[in-house]
């Protein structure tokens, strides 16, 4: 039986409809990526699953059961966390887990386990004040944890993040992950492809296309070329001309640079880069391989 079983959720504020009677089933232990362009409704279901905001028509259903009160199994990190900046670390998440209803004792136990989790713990007597961005979200997962839920809702924990920031928190998922379900939004489409089991892709509040990673990349991969050329009149001239060769299905040229979906992958190669030669043409860029988990998304919201 799926942990978390999603039928017909709808939210509607006025005359603008957020989510719109979306259905989907989550498994224990899988890590599924929500995503969407702004807008999709990605936010509303998280803060629906959540239990903060109350659904317009639908059913909710975790572990089998409907109606039921489920979210102290819930872990819960929005995308623009606040903090009690005048607090320290340990002092905000043992604040958490109190929230949660556990004893002070086993809150204090409890805290120190999750910020060693996320790499805190040499700073949990720190003032939160003093955090950087990248030690703030993951005070945010160490409250997220603290009560070791059965469900982590996250969203877009990445987005706010530099580099060594995002990657920090998506090491941390990885290893998350292998004890608590997760459901997290993001528009950084690589990390759902590092991480992630299942995909739910939502768009104008509806569902776009769910599936397993494996399954949509095996049924949307397609072969495709990136090439990219200088800027002389006969670079592009030519590769206006490529995007109508019999092997190319679809194009994308812009400023020198083409992306090529073909029919024959070694029809293509060897033909662009016989050319290119006999031509007397530069390629900066030639990659050969097939299509990607972007691709995807930019052809279902129809970008």
């Amino acid at each position: 039986m799926p942990l978390l079983q999603v039928a017909n959720l709808r939210k509607v504020y006025g005359e603008h409809t957020s989510v719109d009677g979306i259905s989907f089933d989550i498994e224990a232990g899988k890590c599924v990526a929500l995503l969407g362009p702004n807008g999709a409704g990605k936010t509303t279901t998280l803060r629906m699953l959540a239990g903060l905001l109350q659904p317009s028509s639908g059913l909710i259903s975790f572990d089998g059961g409907s109606g039921v009160d489920y979210r102290s199994l819930l872990g819960y990190l929005p995308q623009s966390p606040a903090f009690y900046s005048w607090m320290s670390g340990q002092e905000y998440v043992v604040f958490a887990a109190k929230l949660c209803g556990i004893s002070s004792s086993e809150a204090g136990r409890l805290a120190a386990d999750a910020l060693e989790h996320v790499g805190l713990k040499d700073v949990s007597r720190r003032k939160i004040a003093g955090y950087s961005g990248g030690m703030k979200q993951r005070l945010g997962l160490a409250q997220a944890l603290v009560h070791r839920p059965r469900l982590l809702l996250l969203d877009e924990p990445v987005s706010a993040l530099d580099p060594i920031g995002r990657r920090e928190v998506m090491e941390l998922l990885r290893g998350i992950r292998e004890e608590t379900t997760i459901i997290f939004s993001t528009h950084v489409l690589h990390d759902a492809e590092e991480i992630c089991d299942d995909i739910i892709l939502m768009n104008h509040g509806l569902i776009a296309e769910q599936g397993t990673l494996s399954r949509l990349r095996s049924q949307y991969s397609l072969p495709v070329i990136r090439l990219s050329t200088g800027m002389d009149e006969k670079a592009l001239g030519w590769l206006q001309d490529l995007a109508h060769r019999s092997f190319v299905e679809q194009s994308v040229i812009y400023s020198g640079s083409a992306t090529l979906n073909v029919s024959d992958m070694e029809l293509a190669r060897r033909t662009i880069l016989q050319e290119a030669a006999s031509l007397d043409i530069s390629l900066l860029q030639f990659e050969a391989g097939s299509s990607t988990l972007e691709d995807l998304f930019m052809k279902v919201v129809g970008a």
